[in-house]
């Protein structure tokens, strides 16, 4: 029992800022929950552009226009689609991340002010595992990129003989690059969150450079742009346009994740204004300056090969199919190496991050956002994603059932900071777990939220029925096609008729952002009065 004791005691995560807590508060959480001190919030304006540029390049960003062009669009419909869609989503990564841009607390924080002190874990949780299977598909497209960085230097590893079973889902070449790949990105997760801004710099300066010489290397291969920027589109009428909108929502869901947990990276702004028009700009333009170095890329190889080829990384690798010379090797090479630290970058921004600061709050005694990070590379292994990627269908209806969730969660934020509360913080309350505090509702739960979060999800249920195969009616499915506004529009309406029927702690009449606990400033009379003791402490020691 004493080795017992003594192991939980080693794994246990320090939390030295709480022993300067003021002693009236009963912390849950370690230091990674507690809001980010001063000397952390080093995020500028240009940080978070260079962290937007980073995410939006991606194997799966480039690929986005491809499904809506094969739907029957033109090229300019397909690019107009991802500006309206990244263009809508790009207030609500603002207004979610507001509260951690002000008071400087992680998504599972925010979180408690909505749904209460336990009544967020589950919240959390479900944001925690869509940033575990994200780890895991992003890591499985890196290692495809790995490998045709391999081939320029080994061209025999695509011969690598399989040793491993049909029913594992890939093969001993697969296998190798992907784990190549995850063992790479391993150090990266190692790094506090505000420091990693240095490396989205990196990414935003060699990322961007890789593509334009790709973009520019297939035109000059092609003797041109390609077919498909000349080509006419299929569709009409009413059909393009439910066409748009339902490609709207894919865009929506490619950025449902990130915009949930905002307040994750606001929390490192150094004032509340930094991340408003830095990311109302950068986010549009990111997206789809991406999106159109797909559509120029995958129309040029239809000159050069005869068919589109939609995926970056195979056109990589069809270049290296034809004995090619040292300077086509090496043009592979800086390319795929430029796709590994993109990928690298977006599993840190998108995933590890998250995945950690989420797990934290479920169990902050053993776990911080470093171990948070590493768990989610974990689970990104064990879960096999290669699996999940092999089918489109699959993974499209996961996709689409966590936008319903995610949307409902996000409603209910959105309407108590913005609405109810009207920025009215009770910091200290937020690591409360008594009676009377702003947050503990009925005994840690509101069941305000949870009776909003649950009709965010009904309005949407029938037409995500439809999404899996079963015949629904239009309606329905147009509702699904809408599922983040439908989903997020009526759990913020329930969630403030509840507010006002049952008024909660703290309710405003009218919009101003503070911390009516004073927590920062207590936390900084802490501090001084630590340095005054210290400080004693070392004259009385010379005396």
């Amino acid at each position: 029992m004493d080795f017992a004791r003594q192991l939980l005691k080693a794994l246990e995560v320090p939390h030295t800022r709480e022993e300067r807590a003021p002693s009236d508060l009963q912390f849950v959480s370690s230091d990674d929950l507690l809001p980010v001190p001063i000397e952390e919030r080093t995020w500028t304006a240009f940080s978070y552009v260079a962290f937007w540029a980073s995410t939006s390049i991606n194997v799966g960003s480039w690929m986005i226009t491809s499904s809506m062009i094969v739907m029957g669009m033109s090229w300019w419909q397909a690019w107009l689609t991802i500006w309206i869609g990244y263009g809508v989503m790009t207030p609500f990564v603002v207004l979610l991340g507001r509260p951690g841009a002000v008071f400087h607390v992680t998504f599972p924080v925010v979180n408690r002010a909505s749904f209460g002190i336990f009544g967020s874990l589950w919240c959390v949780f479900n944001r925690a595992t869509m940033a575990c299977i994200w780890y895991g598909v992003q890591s499985s497209i890196g290692g495809s990129c790995v490998l045709v960085m391999l081939r320029t230097i080994w061209p025999s590893v695509n011969n690598i003989p399989n040793s491993m079973p049909l029913s594992s889902g890939t093969n001993t070449r697969d296998f190798m690059c992907f784990l190549i790949f995850w063992i790479i990105s391993l150090p990266f997760i190692w790094p506090p969150v505000h420091k990693i801004r240095h490396f989205f710099t990196f990414k935003t300066i060699v990322s961007p450079i890789a593509c334009v010489i790709f973009m520019i290397w297939c035109i000059v291969k092609a003797k041109g742009v390609g077919p498909i920027v000349k080509q006419p589109a299929t569709i009409h009428g009413s059909e393009l346009a439910w066409a748009m909108i339902s490609n709207i929502g894919i865009c929506i869901s490619n950025l449902i994740t990130l915009t949930t947990n905002a307040p994750d990276f606001g929390s490192r702004a150094k004032t509340p204004s930094t991340p408003i028009i830095s990311q109302l700009w950068s986010i549009p333009l990111s997206y789809g300056l991406v999106c159109l170095f797909g559509v120029i890329v995958s129309s040029s190889s239809q000159a050069i090969y005869g068919e589109v080829v939609w995926s970056p990384v195979d056109l990589l690798g069809m270049f290296l199919d034809d004995n090619p010379s040292p300077a086509t090797r090496f043009g592979v090479w800086f390319i795929a190496f430029s796709l590994i630290i993109a990928q690298v970058g977006g599993n840190i921004s998108a995933n590890s991050v998250s995945a950690g600061c989420d797990l934290t709050a479920l169990c902050p005694r053993f776990i911080n956002v470093r171990r948070g990070g590493y768990i989610s590379a974990i689970v990104g292994l064990v879960m096999c994603p290669w699996n999940l990627v092999a089918s489109s269908s699959r993974f499209s209806s996961y996709m689409s059932a966590y936008t319903v969730f995610l949307s409902a969660i996000a409603g209910v934020m959105a309407a108590e900071y913005w609405f109810v509360r009207k920025g009215h913080y009770n910091v200290a309350d937020l690591y409360v777990t008594r009676k009377g505090s702003w947050y503990w509702y009925n005994y840690g739960f509101n069941p305000r939220a949870y009776a909003a979060y649950v009709a965010g999800i009904a309005i949407n249920v029938v037409g995500f029925v439809g999404d899996i195969g079963i015949p629904v009616p239009a309606a329905a499915t147009h509702i699904f096609d809408l599922s983040f506004f439908t989903g997020f529009g009526t759990s913020s309406i329930v969630f403030y008729i509840l507010s006002r029927m049952f008024p909660v702690p703290g309710a405003a009449d009218r919009f101003e952002e503070i911390d009516v606990s004073g927590y920062e400033e207590k936390m900084a009379n802490c501090n001084d009065d630590t340095k005054s003791k210290d400080g004693s402490t070392e004259k009385e020691s010379t005396v």
